[in-house]
Parts: C-alpha cells; sequence; structure tokens
C-alpha cells in the first residue's frame, strides 16, 4: 500500500475538525483553546509539507517553518498572558477575561 496525498490530506482534515471542534465545544477552557489552536495549525502544516513534496517545490516547506516560527510565539505569548492572568485573578476561565480592560 502507497501513501499518497490524499491520505495527507485526510489526516489534515480530521486534526482540522478535531481542533475547530475543541474550540467551539469547550469554550470554558483556556488551555484547550490554546491547545485547538495548535491542532489546526498542525493540519495546516501537513496540508503545506504534502503539497510541497507532491509538487516537488520547496516553498510549501518554508512556509510550514514560518507557521511554526508563529505557532511558538503564539504559544508561548498565550501561556505569558496566561500565567499573569492567573496570578491577578486565581483562575483561567475563558468568562472572566472581560475584566481585563485597561
Amino acid at each position: 500500500m502507497i501513501i499518497g496525498l490524499s491520505h495527507y490530506l485526510t489526516v489534515a482534515a480530521i486534526l482540522f475538525t478535531i481542533g475547530v471542534l475543541g474550540i467551539f465545544v469547550n469554550r470554558r477552557n483556556v488551555i484547550v483553546i490554546l491547545m485547538s489552536i495548535e491542532l489546526i495549525l498542525l493540519a495546516v502544516n501537513i496540508n503545506l509539507v504534502s503539497f510541497s513534496v507532491f509538487l516537488h517545490d520547496v516553498v510549501g516547506q518554508v512556509y510550514a517553518l514560518v507557521v511554526l516560527t508563529v505557532a511558538a510565539a503564539e504559544a508561548a505569548v498565550g501561556l505569558a498572558i496566561l500565567v499573569t492572568f492567573f496570578r491577578w485573578r486565581g483562575s483561567i476561565a475563558v468568562d472572566d477575561a472581560s475584566v481585563m480592560r485597561g
């Protein structure tokens, strides 16, 4: 059995769907929302790399590295905001985030 482009696209679609459902189903926990965003970015990376290999072009892999960099920065900034918010409020509930007006 040869693993082709359709297999990679199927895995990416499943990961993307799980990520979107994770955002819509669980709106109370910020950490789950951040993990769902990471799953969506992972699905995008799988698509970029699989199309890059399929088309014999390196541009998709370069874009995948850019997406990985953005995902790492998003995780670092998001977790820093969560730690600061937890220190001020004592919880990380999304419902309490409306208090962060400044």
